[in-house]
């Protein structure tokens, strides 16, 4: 079992469990798995969001990749997205977003991408970590003299991302703009605060946005794609045509129609296959979700035809699936939807244009595109165990014998999925059924038993 990483890079409180020593060596490590087989000095990027932890870990990056003698290009706040995108527009040998994503403000994380712009593999983490444990990190990893590696400001090349959109939504838009067509925006004071208002402004839709003042410690404080519950009354309020919210590094996008009803992740996927597959842009007619979609998305795909894939929850899973049998759209019900026709990693702000462009182009509101797909209810609870224990309840009779009972009893129309949190002292419960009353009853009683048998 890895060390450090998790099922999203690495993610702790900032300056206690990730402290500047071990971000150092993280550096240092990562540089040399990365680049180990380049001739030349490595040139990697670095981007951040919006915490007050952000410039400290930075920093520590900084230091760590400098010595080992790569050059360092920072990109100040960004999303996670357009550190992808630019990875692979210059060419450079990797990248790291310092972010946590949608936690709160004291934690922060580091994740690796490749020359690709992917986020790497499990193997390659495992190797880092292998690397941080032995002597290499301090006897071979340092550079010498005129090998040391220099840093340099980049933030402009952020116009580089506006650019993207640009060029592949101006048209469309354009075209089929409405009037009265007003979208709301929730950048959970996070790295799309000042890209995302930039990117509507050059596209020419009409908007009005919320929580993009950011102070370092108000990143997803009740806001973003993790409380919907503000943009939902300001839609409704301003009788807006759409919300649309991300999350604190921005790869990931919910959306609520304008009567204020959720759009989650998995009704995002069965609005943009709609689209694509009426312009035959669907490759081989598939979707690749997690074991997390609902169920209706199953119910969605099979009553039009449609492939769905389920991989293990993580972008990262999804992703592999895409790149192995060339598929071109896939995510989770999170709003991490990957779209590989255009960028390799989830994109918040690239989903919410997709999802604009399926509303122009159908001439449709946005309750009318959620209601091709019909959604079980759902309940997911947490029980909060030690990381030590997150595991336990694969081996706990009673709780196996629950779970048994509790899915004949479903006979096909529910199911239950239990699973360890990969970035947090959590073991997640999630049933699907017919009746929401009964199953937020099944889920408690079950998470209830995996904490008492934990603790």
């Amino acid at each position: 079992m890895r060390k450090y990483f998790g099922t999203d890079g690495i993610r702790r409180i900032a300056n206690t469990e990730l402290s500047p020593e071990l971000v150092y060596k993280v550096a240092k490590a990562g540089a040399y798995v990365l680049s180990k087989h380049s001739e030349h000095a490595p040139t990697i990027l670095i981007g951040r969001d919006t915490r007050i932890s952000g410039t400290l870990i930075e920093s520590a990056m900084v230091a760590g990749f400098l010595s080992y003698g790569a050059n360092v290009k920072l990109l100040g706040v960004i999303p996670t997205p357009a550190v992808a995108y630019l990875t692979r527009k210059l060419k450079a040998d990797a990248s790291v977003v310092i972010s946590a994503s949608h936690n709160t403000y004291e934690f922060n994380g580091i994740k690796y991408f490749s020359n690709k712009g992917m986020k790497i593999p499990d193997e390659l983490e495992e190797e880092i970590e292998e690397v941080m444990e032995s002597d290499k990190i301090k006897m071979e990893l340092t550079a010498q003299s005129d090998k040391i590696g220099v840093s340099e400001y980049c933030q402009e090349l952020i116009e580089e991302y506006v650019y993207f959109f640009r060029k592949n939504f101006d048209d469309v838009i354009e075209k089929n703009l409405r009037k009265n067509f007003i979208v709301g925006i929730d950048t959970a004071n996070g790295a799309t605060s000042y890209v995302a208002e930039k990117i509507f402004k050059t596209l020419g839709i009409p908007y009005k946005i919320i929580n993009n003042h950011p102070n370092g410690i108000n990143i997803n404080d009740n806001c973003g794609s993790t409380h919907l519950e503000g943009l939902k009354k300001f839609v409704v309020e301003n009788k807006l045509s759409l919300g649309v919210a991300y999350d604190g590094d921005g790869d990931r996008c919910l959306a609520v129609d304008e009567k204020g009803n959720e759009i989650d992740g998995d009704k995002l996927l069965a609005i943009i296959s709609n689209n694509l597959r009426k312009k035959s842009k669907l490759n081989k007619d598939t979707i690749v979700a997690t074991v997390m979609s609902n169920l209706g998305l199953n119910k969605y795909a099979r009553d039009n035809g449609l492939e769905l894939l389920q991989t293990k929850v993580g972008d990262r899973y999804v992703l592999e699936e895409m790149l192995k049998d060339g598929f071109n759209l896939g995510g989770e019900k999170s709003g991490h939807i990957i779209m590989l026709d255009y960028n390799p990693t989830g994109d918040g702000i690239l989903t919410s244009l997709m999802l604009i462009q399926a509303i122009l182009e159908e001439n449709k509101k946005a309750s009318e595109l959620a209601n091709i797909i019909k959604l079980y209810p759902q309940i997911l609870i947490n029980s909060k165990v030690s990381n030590e224990k997150k595991y336990d309840y694969q081996k706990d009779e009673e709780i196996k014998k629950q779970i048994e009972k509790l899915e004949r009893e479903f006979a096909g129309n529910g199911r239950v999925l239990i699973r360890p949190s990969g970035t947090e002292p959590l073991v997640r419960v999630m049933i699907e059924g017919e009746n929401q009353e009964y199953i937020t009853q099944k889920a408690k009683e079950i998470a209830k038993l995996i904490e008492t048998k934990s603790n």
